[in-house]
């Protein structure tokens, strides 16, 4: 029963990776803003950090354990554990730049040199006491090392976004109000594992199945649960067509079609003018209509005029 359920959350972790990384790309793609690039690079630092510090830590116990002394074992996987950390760092770092850019702050240069000093100092004091104390207290250390920083810059993000500066705030009031408590309770939920787990396997495999799902919050909320109106207004400016195509991922085919849309052609003009099958071109204005999120050429041809192509 045990192994079953270690493969089924494996394949939810990797299923919930790719799809925070994937929402988050889009949302980058879309909006072309500086803040869904922070969202990007959260979502792969915290999600590299959790297959190379979470889920090494549990295929090194598999496969390394029964044929090492447990001293080894403990050093070894201490060291790995380590070496992981940074990713969280950054991942930490990402967060808190996003939270700054979605409350209309503007950057710090003081604050990025602060912030890795700071952490990298703490880093090099965790090892250090680490390396010094016996095998049973490490995974203490590093358990109650993610837990408090964990939380303080969950903590730090909610406050940033609820005190946002609202005219220039990202996304509406009313959205921030949810978005700023509920990073926080999100990350005390993932933290409340860590708290009773001693040896348990299925205590680690309900931690690991919460801290992947509670990662995709963010890319979630964002693309499917508030309205993005600066954001939006920003990134729909003086578009050229080759703009457009590349935010809706267009192709070159693609291109030519919604042209002709445009200019009122029907889809058997489209197919004699450009020397294809009408059924190619049915299937192309299909595939556009995915994309771009339209139901007919009337949507689409008003999509474009309120792109304001030029």
């Amino acid at each position: 029963m045990l192994t079953i359920l270690f493969y089924l959350v494996f394949i939810f972790s990797v299923a919930f990776a790719s799809f925070g990384i994937a929402l988050a790309s889009r949302l980058r793609n879309n909006y072309r803003s500086e803040i869904f690039t922070s969202l990007l690079y959260f979502q792969v630092f915290i999600f590299t950090f959790g297959f190379y510090g979470i889920w090494g830590q549990v295929l090194m116990r598999t496969f390394l354990f029964p044929y090492i002394s447990p001293e080894l074992y403990s050093r070894f996987s201490n060291i790995a554990l380590l070496m992981g950390l940074p990713f969280l760092v950054f991942a930490w770092l990402m967060l808190i730049q996003f939270s700054a850019a979605v409350s209309g702050r503007e950057k710090n240069i003081w604050f990025l040199p602060v912030f890795l000093i700071l952490n990298f100092s703490l880093l090099f004091i965790l090892g250090y006491f680490i390396a010094r104390e016996n095998s049973s207290e490490p995974e203490t250390l590093n358990r109650y090392y993610f837990i408090i920083m964990n939380l303080a810059y969950s903590l730090l993000a909610s406050y940033i976004i609820h005190l946002a500066r609202k005219s220039r705030a990202v996304i509406h009031e009313s959205g921030r109000k949810v978005l700023a408590p509920l990073i926080s309770i999100i990350s005390v939920i993932q933290c409340i594992p860590l708290f009773f787990y001693r040896t348990e396997p299925w205590m680690a495999l309900i931690f690991i199945f919460i801290f992947f799902a509670g990662n995709i919050f963010l890319p979630v909320y964002l693309s499917y649960c508030t309205i993005l109106p600066s954001v939006a207004t920003e990134a729909q400016q003086d578009l050229t067509f080759d703009d457009f195509c590349k935010k809706y991922e267009i192709s070159p085919r693609e291109s030519d079609i919604i042209r002709q849309i445009c200019n009122g052609l029907s889809n058997k003009e489209i197919s004699d003018k450009l020397f294809i099958s009408l059924q190619t071109v049915k299937d192309h204005t299909h595939r556009i209509y995915i994309k771009t999120n339209v139901k007919s050429r009337v949507q689409l041809i008003n999509l474009v005029k309120e792109e304001k192509i030029h």
